[in-house]
C-alpha cells in the first residue's frame, strides 16, 4: 500500500468509525479463510460490518472520534466488527465466538464508553432496536384494544339482554 493509499484509507476509516453506534475489538489469528468468511456475513446479515487493517492504520483512525479510548486494545491480529445498532455488532461477534475459540473478544466502545469483553456480552444479550419497536408497537396497540372491548361490553350485553327479553315473549 503506498503513502497516498494509506492516507485515504485512514480518512475513510476515521469517517466510518466516527458515525457508528458500536464498535468490537477481538483477536482473529487462526481462523480459516471459510471461518472469516461467515463472520463477515453472519455480521452483514446483522446490519454490521468487519475490517480488518493494520493496528498502526486503526490507531490513526481513530485519532479526534469519541472512539479514541480503545485504540489500547490494537495489539497482534484485531478484527474490527461495528455497525450502527448498538446491538447487532456485538450480537454477531459473540455468538461468532461462542462457536470459534480462536476468535477472542478484546473489548469495544458504545460511543465514548469502553467496553470490557463482559460490557460487550452483556450488550449483546439486549434485544435489537427491531425487537425494542416491535414490544413497543405491542404496548401502544394492547390498551387501544382493550378500550374497545370495554366500549364493547355494555353494548353486547345490552343485545344479550335485548335477546332473552325477545326469547321470553316468542315463547310467551
Amino acid at each position: 500500500m503506498e503513502r497516498a493509499e494509506k492516507h485515504e484509507f485512514v480518512s475513510a476509516l476515521n469517517a466510518e468509525l466516527g458515525n457508528t453506534g458500536v464498535v468490537v475489538v477481538a483477536h482473529y489469528a487462526g481462523l480459516s479463510v471459510a471461518q472469516m468468511t461467515a463472520l463477515r456475513s453472519s455480521v452483514r446479515e446483522a446490519g454490521g460490518t468487519v475490517k480488518v487493517a493494520k493496528n498502526r492504520l486503526v490507531k490513526l483512525a481513530l485519532q479526534g472520534t469519541d472512539l479514541e479510548h480503545i485504540s489500547d486494545l490494537f495489539q497482534g491480529p484485531t478484527v474490527i466488527v461495528h455497525s450502527d445498532d448498538p446491538v447487532a455488532a456485538p450480537k454477531a461477534a459473540v455468538d461468532f465466538a461462542k462457536a470459534n475459540d480462536k476468535f477472542e473478544i478484546l473489548g469495544g466502545a458504545l460511543g465514548s464508553t469502553n467496553l470490557n469483553p463482559d460490557g460487550v456480552k452483556s450488550l449483546a444479550t439486549m434485544p435489537s432496536l427491531d425487537e425494542l419497536r416491535a414490544k413497543l408497537v405491542g404496548m401502544i396497540q394492547t390498551p387501544a384494544s382493550r378500550i374497545a372491548q370495554v366500549v364493547n361490553a355494555p353494548a353486547g350485553q345490552l343485545a344479550r339482554v335485548f335477546g332473552a327479553y325477545a326469547k321470553k315473549d316468542e315463547a310467551a
